[in-house]
């Protein structure tokens, strides 16, 4: 896989993030640069990353307060109690994602926020050709990556969330800002927005589920 996977910051979560976290935990943190950024963000707050791929290891130690390389479908060290947890494109990567988010939501602190984000198996550039006969043959990179363990679609995504006691209440739907993107979906008069949506980024939140577009 190309290491430069790992290097990603995820400013697009800017929109559903909370005011304030004080204890963040970054589950699948790659090199950090997200937990790096978020610190940049709240100077006071403490950030706890955690990542599988061992070649991370010096550069998220020098990008989160707590860093640890460990098997994600594993036992996880202790991470306390955050007010904000990120998992962001790596529920698709674990044996059980269930079992780890309801561990996780488990540990919110009240009142926190939980960040999770999933390629979506709906979107157009897989449902499209399987359609017109394509066989289904995994990728090197992007929504049929060969270390995917698990698909999803929004609402796989959704009923995952509540299982583990988590009620969406704000989400992103990633792809949607390209042009001829946003020329579809007015054509289909948002009939096909789940084909066309590339990745679901979803936070927990009290109210009504509103769908922001990026």
């Amino acid at each position: 896989m190309d290491l430069q996977y790992f290097h990603h910051v995820r400013s697009d979560i800017e929109p559903l993030s909370p005011s304030t976290a004080t204890r963040i935990l970054d589950i699948g943190a790659g090199a950090g640069r997200t937990s790096a950024w978020l610190k940049s963000r709240f100077p006071a707050s403490h950030t706890v990353a955690m990542e599988g791929n061992p070649a991370m290891q010096a550069e998220l130690s020098g990008n989160a307060d707590e860093a640890f390389i460990v098997d994600l479908n594993g036992s996880m060290p202790d991470f306390g109690s955050p007010d904000l947890i990120l998992c962001l494109d790596i529920l698709e990567h674990l044996v059980q994602p269930d079992v780890v988010l309801a561990r996780l939501a488990a540990s919110l602190a009240a009142g926190g926020t939980v960040i999770v984000s999933v390629p979506n198996v709906a979107h157009w550039s897989v449902s499209v050709p399987l359609l017109l006969g394509a066989k289904f043959e995994y990728q090197d990179a992007g929504i049929l990556d060969r270390t995917h363990l698990r698909f999803f679609v929004r609402s796989s995504l959704i009923d995952l969330m509540n299982r583990a006691g988590l009620i969406v209440g704000r989400g992103i739907r990633g792809g949607l800002r390209g042009p001829l993107t946003r020329v579809a979906d007015a054509v289909t008069a948002g009939t096909l927005r789940d084909h066309l949506t590339r990745q679901y980024v979803v936070a927990v939140e009290q109210g009504p589920v509103e769908w922001l577009f990026s």
